[in-house]
Order: structure tokens, then C-alpha cells, then sequence
């Protein structure tokens, strides 16, 4: 069986990777990650999460919204997903699970254009150093 991983944040561009993982990749294992905690232009993330008690609900807290929506849409396609919650940079928590899966499905892009400065070109930094195929989905 295929075994699908879906980078999502709270993009609308992240949102159409799932649906095209979903659509496309009909009857496989479809597993969503959101990665919190990540850099911004203002480090808030970061910051808020590292000023926590519990850090793992405070994570998990962040990614909720995120990870309720990615199952939304797929109880459209009545597809089950399984959601994972990763705290760090997105292209390290990508690569490091991308060996488990035969594809990893990601939005070209996300954020502000100061958050995409700050943080760089994540869809890009996937792509060149995968061991597996990206598809980047706009």
C-alpha cells in the first residue's frame, strides 16, 4: 500500500496538498504532520512555546485548528487520516519521516512574504534533499 505524508499548516495552500493527496492517492495511508514552534519574523511561536509548563499540550494546542481541519477534509473524501504534531523547523521534521513514506504532498508556499523571507523557501529546501518524491501542489 501507498503511504502518503502531507506537510500542513494553516494555509489555504496546505489545505489543497491534502485534497490532492486525497484525490489522488485514493486507498493509501494518508498521514498529516504539523510542525509548530517554527521561526517567524517575530519569533512568537518559538518563544510562546519554550514559556510553557507543558510543552507538549502547548504544541499540540497550536496544531489543533490545523490538524481538526485536516480531518474535515478528509471525512469529505471518508478517507481516515492519522495527524502527528512535530515542534521545530518544518524542513528538518519533514525529512527526518520523509524515509517512511513513498511521497510526501506539500503547498508551495505559505505565510507572509516576511515569514517566507525569514524562514526561507521551505517547498523548496524538501525538494532538493527528499529521499523520496515531493509533490508541491499551488
Amino acid at each position: 500500500m501507498t503511504t502518503v505524508l502531507v506537510a500542513m499548516d494553516d494555509s489555504e495552500m496546505a489545505e489543497r496538498a491534502l485534497r490532492f493527496a486525497l484525490e489522488h492517492y485514493a486507498g493509501a495511508d494518508v498521514d498529516v504532520l504539523s510542525v509548530v514552534g517554527v521561526p517567524s519574523s517575530m519569533l512568537g511561536g518559538a518563544t510562546t512555546l519554550a514559556l510553557e509548563d507543558d510543552f507538549e499540550q502547548a504544541a499540540d494546542d497550536l496544531a489543533k485548528e490545523t490538524l481538526d481541519r485536516a480531518n474535515r477534509v478528509a471525512a469529505e473524501f471518508d478517507t481516515p487520516i492519522e495527524t502527528d504534531v512535530h515542534v521545530g523547523h518544518p524542513v528538518r521534521a519533514v525529512l527526518d519521516r520523509a524515509t517512511d513514506y513513498d511521497v510526501v504532498v506539500l503547498g508551495s508556499h505559505s505565510g507572509t512574504l516576511a515569514e517566507r523571507l525569514f524562514v526561507g523557501n521551505v517547498a523548496e529546501k524538501i525538494v532538493r534533499q527528499s529521499p523520496v518524491p515531493v509533490t508541491v501542489v499551488r
